[in-house]
């Protein structure tokens, strides 16, 4: 049995009443007892006021009696003199020290009795509290309700009394309304004279409700369940609808409004809009939309298109203002700019370096050897070879990012969309073979981008290496060697014998330090892809360089006409990524397609902005792939075409031997063509020239260009038939030269401005016969006179024109160099002002061409 149960059983025990000292008698169970020396000591208060106060108990002195054993379930007794010390020789104790902690055992135990006492009646007063409050609080309510409800009745029973009162001041009116004469007018003299008094013919009148004592059977007090099963099934008039009743009634005699008014909003209405898509924006149902058109003679359903004018003469017809825009106002802000203000948020980021040069020169072999001083990387064998870009880090601590360009052509379609992914390009020139063609091809990439070069003179290892010759070469492409006493660094590599791979990633670092590469890595991420493909079990996976900000998961991302979440990242071996800084390659996995190498990429905020933005390239895209060229099927009718300036698209149909030859040829030729002049691959595919190619081309009056490949016999003939004109290559670089020689013809000598320095004005000085004279110190650069300024207020231009006067002193000069005061006066324009800045920059025309 429990310890509960005996205790419930058992009677309670008197205390054992204790003096300063003395014996107490101790009963046992049997009937025996026993007497025990005691001596008392002051006890500690424990528990709350007015409980009742505890003494702590004092050790116990045994007499050597024999001592029973105690009943179970009751607080053992001191075992005597011989015993204890029995005890303690088994634990190790001297007889003292065992008493000790028996009676410290005790004392503990009495401590815990005590405040679990003290804890109990605390909880027992809490609880008596908490119920005196909730009858409190119940008793409160049920006095409000029962007043409610009295004060109703009253109501109830004043409104009755007005209509009693009313009925009889107007006998003859209400005999009328039930004779069914005078209805009209009697009605409306009964309403005004507070009457309610309804005519009723076919259907019962309703009982009107009586007073306080009647027989109306209104429920009195609260609905439970016992008055519910009563049997009284008279549909009771509840609370809240007495309530709602009431505040109707006040609203009314205010005169106020119950309903709501309409809400007028801005509608932004495009181009183009379905009806379904314009009742969304107004917050209207379709149907009445629709019902609208219907009116107004226009059978149109809900999914049908509208255009800007009719969709804005209906927003405002149903009372909203219409904001119009136009449909490539979705791309507005797609990439935004730093704040030039704020520059604590730039840090330095990593170089992004790009190896190019001529064939057979050393290039792949080169990537390959600087992969072995990747300290992360370990072995050669370690990166993936599919990826398009990777990071480096060297043994220095620095980190160079590699970008992997196949040739030439795609890495001039990267730089003539304008991304600007490369900041550095390693110009990999054999020692043994000197400057080639593509060589030059690449320095003219390379200029025109504005990238720095670096000059690696490869194969050092071999018989006829001759470096100095190299470098005598370049000289005649503007390539100035340090050795030369020009600005390029020139490194002596072996790519073979891994020599000068050190030399070749300091110089990387030193050229990056100069540019002193920063990036904003809080901020939205954009950049450009590299590389994209489908690959079974993961889908779409496009490989991206992060130019700024930093890639997270869960980021939108928009590339061309495909968009995505972010799934997954993997750097270039594998490995999962959450975050992307600026400069670092990765492979994403998330986009609904395969977007097109050499795309730039931006994270857009929501998937309606994401959508908004790709829906309208996939129309843009299709708009143009049906708009049909105007020129015929051959060179040399483009070229007189182009002569005349009558067109400024070329578009060609592209057929290689393997799905990258054809990716490289389009990115390069589409690469090719500014504003004014481009050329369009109206389609491109691997394998042989077909029939459907054929007409293809000529719907589209194209020529066919065909890389390794040749036509069968029926598309050569229907080619001969149809007048369409197929070019073969097996170089690339041939394609390329006949496509710049069919565009060139239209081009006008562009325009360049070249910065030179800024100046900020100090003082304004007013010379009578000069006019205004801005006193100006120049903080950067140079100025130089007859150069063109604009003048900068609160970094806005105010005016743009050319610099008249420049005073150094009271003599004109040529140009004042940074940290130099001079006076400074505008053409045609004098209102210049106290701190304003004055931007200098030279212009000259450049003879333009498509390298």
């Amino acid at each position: 049995m429990s310890d509960t149960n005996d205790k419930d059983k058992k009677p309670a025990r008197r205390p054992l009443s204790l003096g300063k000292g003395g014996t107490v008698r101790q009963n046992m169970s049997g009937g025996r007892s026993k007497q025990v020396v005691v001596e008392t000591k002051k006890r500690r208060v424990v528990g709350a006021p007015g409980s009742v106060k505890l003494k702590k108990p004092a050790p116990v002195s045994v007499t050597p009696k024999a001592a029973p054993k105690a009943p179970e379930g009751l607080a053992p007794n001191k075992p005597q003199i011989d015993e204890i010390a029995e005890a303690a020789r088994k634990l190790g104790l001297s007889k003292d020290e065992y008493i000790k902690r028996q009676e410290a055992v005790q004392s503990a135990a009495a401590e815990n009795s005590a405040r679990e006492a003290a804890r109990r009646a605390e909880e027992e007063e809490r609880r008596a509290r908490m119920v005196e409050e909730q009858n409190a609080l119940r008793a409160k309510k049920k006095a409000e309700e029962e007043e409610e409800l009295r004060r109703m009745e009253e109501e109830e029973a004043e409104r009755v009394r007005e209509e009693a009162e009313a009925a009889r001041r107007a006998p003859s009116k209400a005999a009328a309304i039930l004779a069914g004469d005078d209805e009209k007018d009697t009605r409306t003299e009964l309403e005004k004279a507070g009457g309610r008094i309804k005519k009723s013919r076919n259907m019962p009148s309703k009982p009107s409700r009586t007073t306080k004592g009647s027989d109306s059977g209104r429920r009195k007090g609260k609905l439970t369940i016992v008055s519910a099963l009563a049997g009284n099934d008279e549909r009771q008039r509840s609370l809240a609808s007495v309530r709602r009743a009431r505040e109707k009634e006040k609203a009314r005699q205010r005169g106020g409004q119950t309903d709501s008014g309409k809400i007028s909003r801005e509608v932004t209405i495009p181009e183009v809009i379905t009806v379904g898509e314009l009742a969304n924006r107004m917050a209207e149902r379709g149907a009445d939309v629709v019902k609208y058109l219907m009116k107004q003679g226009d059978m149109l359903k809900i999914n049908d298109v509208l255009d800007a004018d009719t969709a804005q003469v209906i927003a405002e017809d149903f009372g909203h203002t219409v904001k119009r825009v136009a449909e490539s106002d979705v791309e507005f802000d797609f990439i935004k700019d730093d704040d030039p203000v704020d520059e604590s948020k730039q840090k330095p980021r990593a170089p992004v370096i790009a190896i190019m040069g001529h064939v057979d020169h050393g290039k792949t072999s080169l990537l390959d050897a600087l992969r072995t001083t990747d300290v992360a990387g370990g072995e050669a064998g370690g990166i993936t070879q599919h990826i398009g870009a990777y990071q480096l880090q060297l043994k220095t601590g620095a980190k160079i990012t590699v970008l992997d360009t196949p040739g030439h052509a795609a890495f001039s379609a990267m730089r003539t969309r304008g991304a600007q992914a490369v900041d550095i390009v390693i110009l990999v020139v054999a020692a043994d073979d000197g400057v080639k063609p593509q060589t030059i091809e690449s320095i003219k990439h390379a200029r025109a981008a504005d990238t720095p070069i670096i000059v690696a003179v490869n194969k050092m290892d071999t018989y006829e290496a001759d470096a100095t010759k190299v470098e005598t070469d370049l000289l005649q492409h503007e390539i100035i060697t340090e050795s030369m006493s020009g600005e390029t660094q020139s490194i002596h590599v072996s790519a073979k014998k891994k020599t000068g791979l050190d030399e070749l990633t300091e110089a990387i670092t030193l050229q990056a330090e100069l540019m002193d590469l920063k990036a904003n890595p809080t901020r939205d991420a954009d950049g450009m892809v590299i590389e994209s493909k489908i690959e079974k079990g993961r889908g779409p996976v496009a490989t991206l360089l992060v130019k700024r900000g930093t890639l997270k998961r869960g980021d939108i991302v928009v590339a061309g006409q495909y968009w995505g979440k972010v799934k997954a990242m993997m750097d270039e071996r594998g490995k999962q990524m959450k975050l992307a800084g600026p400069s670092a390659a990765v492979e994403l996995m998330g986009f609904d397609g395969a977007p097109t190498p050499g795309e730039p990429f931006a994270v857009v905020e929501t998937e309606q902005k994401a959508r908004e933005i790709t829906e309208y390239r996939e129309r843009q895209l299709k708009k143009a792939a049906t708009v049909a060229p105007s020129a015929l099927a051959s060179m040399e009718a483009m070229m007189a075409k182009l002569q005349d300036k009558t067109m400024s698209e070329m578009p060609v149909l592209v057929k290689g031997d393997v799905q990258g030859s054809v990716e490289a040829i389009k990115s390069s030729v589409e690469g090719l063509g500014n504003d004014e002049v481009r050329a369009r691959v109206i389609h491109g595919a691997a394998g042989a020239i077909s029939e459907s190619d054929i007409m293809l081309a000529k719907a589209s009056d194209a020529p066919v260009l065909a890389f390794n490949v040749r036509p069968n016999r029926q598309a050569k003939d229907l080619a001969e038939r149809e007048g369409v004109e197929i070019r073969y290559y097996s170089i690339i670089y041939d394609l390329i030269d006949d496509v710049k020689g069919v565009l060139s013809g239209m081009l006008e000598p562009e325009r360049r401005e070249t910065f030179i320095g800024y100046a900020e004005v100090l003082e304004i000085f007013n010379i009578s016969k000069t006019g205004k004279i801005a006193g100006c110190k120049v903080t950067e650069g140079r100025v130089e006179r007859g150069s063109g300024v604009r003048l900068l207020r609160d970094n806005v231009v105010v005016h743009e024109g050319m610099l008249r006067t420049l005073k150094r002193f009271k003599d004109e000069v040529e140009k004042v160099q940074a940290g130099m005061e001079c006076g400074m006066a505008f053409e045609n324009y004098e209102d210049m002002r106290k701190g304003d800045q004055i931007e200098c920059f030279t212009v000259e025309m450049i003879e333009r061409n498509l390298d």
